[in-house]
């Protein structure tokens, strides 16, 4: 699976279902096994979180109007992934 994600490149890959708070920022890939990732992670529950995440799972996951989960071709990362995890915190939310 070709997910874009470089084992430890600085940036960041953002996932999303578009009408959700489902996101995910993603910045690397486990090179030893290629359908895990490492992330913010948004469920949308109000309590955002750094870790890991199958990439296969990932592409399974429906929103609620029966989108699922896409790539945003669009974003760049403009911070560190730390400083995302601290906004969410504070925010309850992935704030991009």
């Amino acid at each position: 699976m070709d997910s874009g994600l470089p084992w430890g490149d600085a940036q960041s890959s953002e996932f999303m279902e578009t009408h959700s708070w489902l996101t995910w920022l993603l910045t690397e890939v486990d090179p030893d096994d290629e359908d895990h990732a490492f992330g913010l992670c948004n469920l949308g529950l109000g309590f955002p979180e750094l870790g890991y995440v199958s990439l296969a799972e990932l592409m399974t996951v429906w929103g609620r109007l029966g989108l699922l989960v896409e790539r945003d071709l669009h974003f760049t990362g403009s911070k560190a992934l730390s400083a995302y995890a601290r906004e969410a915190r504070l925010a309850g939310r992935i704030v991009v």
